[in-house]
């Protein structure tokens, strides 16, 4: 049998050049230089193409390198650094601020503390010695007559354009500032500055019923609850006062009834926000209106008094009594504009809080400074009747259920 040997090859086709370029330049987004390089088998006389790829840059750029992926880790948290830096700088830059806001509230309120003190420290030493209310409040708005002038003048504050119908509307307001601190003065010259600032801690019932005639403003029950204290504390310290007198009590009750009436006026009558002033505005315009109001009621009623020559016929020391009138003069003008910069700053509540801490610190110090006599009793009646304003604030802020 002769055998017969088949021998089987497969040719594999050469790539064109052409080809082979357009895959390698997919490829390889950087086109590197390609070489072609044929080698023979020993075993074969067929011809395989081999590729060498070639490039002036020490490693091809086609093959992924751990550099990339170390400078992109690298700028990432180049990124998050940053990013972590800012968000520290804003943190720190709130902090501030709130550090700045709140050691300027608190500068605020001690302010007014202290001014309230002087005020009615040097107003009683004044109202011992001159008995002439009338003639002392015309001066302290005379005072401040003459401060809100140099502030419009100097522009430390705008000076206001106001309308017919503005003054118009402020008036009544004006007349009742007016008799609220006549009626102040008035009782401080008759009682003991505790027990006036005892029976005006009475000014949250005043408001009740006032707010309730005029307002229709229905009080809840725990406003209600509130002013039990607030009347039975001012009850049970009028009955051990040492210093009691009707004209002095009756007085401080009228500042209560005319200050608590300005505040019902004034939202019965500024309500059109287009002819709304700011609280420090108003305020100016009624210390002028009021020293307009009072002078020459004050000339009517007590006559010239407050001249050199009728204090020293009157055995007074002059430059004593002038120095304390200025003084009680600039502190009453500059605490009631202390008052009205916190209520820019807080809500009524906290202002209405801060009023009956203010309260607390004036008859604490008087009843030093002058060492007033106070029975246990007489200082529990004036607590219990703080307790009831300090409650009567608090409940302010529930809100009545609406059906």
């Amino acid at each position: 049998m002769q055998s017969s040997a088949f021998s089987l090859s497969y040719t594999l086709p050469a790539p064109t050049s052409r080809k082979l370029s357009s895959s390698l330049h997919r490829f390889n987004s950087f086109s590197a230089p390609v070489t072609f390089n044929p080698l023979v088998t020993s075993s074969s006389s067929r011809r395989f193409p081999s590729i060498s790829c070639s490039s002036s840059s020490p490693s091809p750029r086609w093959i992924s390198t751990p550099e990339l992926s170390i400078k992109s880790q690298s700028d990432d948290s180049v990124v998050v650094r940053a990013a972590d830096s800012i968000s520290e700088s804003a943190d720190d830059e709130a902090s501030k601020s709130k550090l700045k806001d709140t050691l300027v509230l608190g500068s605020l309120f001690g302010l007014w503390y202290l001014f309230n003190i002087y005020f009615n420290i040097y107003n009683k030493q004044v109202l011992k010695v001159f008995p002439y209310p009338v003639t002392v409040t015309a001066v302290q708005f005379a005072v401040g007559t003459v401060l809100v002038l140099f502030m419009w003048t100097t522009n430390l504050y705008k000076r206001p354009k106001i309308t017919g119908a503005q003054l118009l509307a402020i008036l009544p307001l004006a007349a009742v500032h007016t008799l609220g601190n006549l009626f102040t003065n008035m009782s401080l010259g008759k009682v003991s500055v505790s027990f006036t600032h005892t029976i005006k801690a009475m000014e949250p019932f005043f408001s009740v019923v006032l707010s309730a005639m005029f307002l229709g403003e229905v009080p809840s029950i725990w406003i209600i609850s509130s002013l039990l204290p607030i009347v039975g504390g001012v009850g049970l310290a009028s009955m051990t006062e040492a210093s009691f007198n009707w004209a002095g009590f009756w007085s401080a009750m009228a500042s209560n009834l005319t200050n608590q009436s300005r505040n019902v006026l004034s939202k019965k009558f500024m309500v059109k926000k287009e002819e709304s002033l700011d609280n420090i505005t108003l305020f100016s315009i009624i210390t002028i209106m009021s020293f307009i109001l009072l002078a020459p009621v004050s000339i009517f009623m007590e006559g010239v008094k407050f001249t050199p020559s009728a204090l020293q016929s009157a055995g007074l020391n002059v430059n004593q009594v002038y120095t304390r009138s200025f003084i009680a003069a600039l502190c009453f003008h500059a605490y009631q504009q202390v008052s009205y910069m916190i209520l820019q700053r807080v809500s009524p509540v906290t202002h209405s809080v801060g009023n009956c801490v203010k309260r607390v610190v004036v008859i604490v110090t008087s009843v030093l400074f002058f060492r007033t006599p106070v029975s246990p009793i007489n200082s529990l009646g004036t607590g219990v009747a703080l307790a009831g304003v300090f409650l009567y604030s608090r409940v302010k802020r529930i809100k009545p259920k609406t059906a």
